[in-house]
């Protein structure tokens, strides 16, 4: 089986860690994003994935030249310019000559769930097209998908205003048919959400299968920082931590150091972060070789870019710095 991988988007709420690097080659827990997700879909099987690229391909290219990661090989799609969802899959597919049945899956997401247990029931539905479903607590950011007792889709609503009519909304993981890439048109932006999956559920060839499996959208900094969370260990040997400093529920890269007094709390230091004496970070992301100085206070979901500097004393609060590129 082979997957297509979506990664070519801007990242744009996760800046500004992304204005140097692809959202999906932020770490997590220590390792590249992609490289987990990738790792998720080689537990069912699936040993080749197309990257569909558009954001900076040149990082993945760069981490990746053998054309492996995760133990699955890799095709490179890089798209000309933007083509939204639908067009992104339909550029990757047409470029891979994909002619069999194969999967999608969203980049930025990161999930425990049976890719396998998805593709049977596509099968076993004669589906088009089949979306995977979770439940959410605020389902109004999100596409939300009703179904009937066999699992069609009834309809597909993005972003529904008002109360929705259920709580499970698209978890970003796919079974497509290769008709539905025949749908999508070239030259131009098209949104698998808005355009393709109403026209397959209108059809009656649109199925979602609802799962409770672990499941985070990791795009933005409170989802990227509670998923880093779920992979604390202790801190590297390369890291310096001072016999004074509290170091608790948090994820250290290669090369942080720690000083005395300093105390990092329910937070993610990229490599080679310096903490100065007396420091405060708490429940923030601090970008790569970035310097918190000594005395400096940093929380409420501060982002601080790589080698932003914060000065002695300084307090943030929900900041995020540089503020542009």
């Amino acid at each position: 089986m082979k997957a297509i991988v979506l990664v070519g988007g801007e990242g744009t709420r996760l800046r500004p860690l992304t204005f140097t690097t692809p959202k999906q080659m932020l770490p997590v827990g220590g390792l590249p994003m992609i490289e987990r997700v990738l790792a998720g879909l080689a537990r069912h099987g699936i040993d080749e994935v197309v990257l569909s690229l558009g954001y900076r391909p040149d990082a993945f290219l760069e981490a990746y030249p053998d054309g492996r990661c995760a133990g699955v090989r890799l095709h490179y799609a890089v798209e000309p310019e933007p083509l939204d969802t639908a067009g992104a899959i339909a550029f990757a597919a047409r470029h891979a000559r994909l002619q069999d049945t194969f999967v999608v899956a969203n980049g930025d997401v990161l999930t425990d769930l049976d890719v396998s247990a998805l593709i049977r029931f596509h099968r076993e539905h004669d589906a088009e097209a089949t979306i995977a479903l979770t439940p959410v607590e605020d389902p109004s950011r999100f596409g939300v998908v009703p179904t009937d007792d066999e699992g069609r889709v009834l309809a597909f609503i993005e972003k529904p205003p008002g109360e929705a009519p259920t709580n499970l909304i698209n978890a970003g993981t796919y079974v497509l048919e290769p008709s539905v890439v025949d749908r999508i048109p070239t030259g131009r932006k098209v949104s698998i959400e808005r355009e393709i999956f109403p026209a397959v559920a209108a059809a009656a060839r649109l199925f979602a299968l609802a799962s409770d499996a672990d499941w985070v959208d990791a795009g933005t900094p409170s989802t990227y920082l509670a998923a880093n969370l779920r992979y604390v260990v202790a801190p590297p040997e390369s890291c310096e931590v001072s016999a004074g400093a509290t170091v608790e529920s948090s994820v250290l890269g290669e090369g942080v150091r720690v000083g005395d007094g300093a105390k990092v709390i329910d937070s993610v230091l990229f490599d080679d972060v310096v903490i100065g004496p007396g420091a405060n970070v708490r429940s923030s992301i601090v970008g790569r070789g970035a310097e918190v100085e000594e005395g400096a206070d940093v929380a409420d979901l501060t982002v601080l870019g790589d080698g932003e500097i914060v000065a002695a004393g300084r307090v943030l609060r929900g900041a995020k710095l540089p503020e542009g590129e």
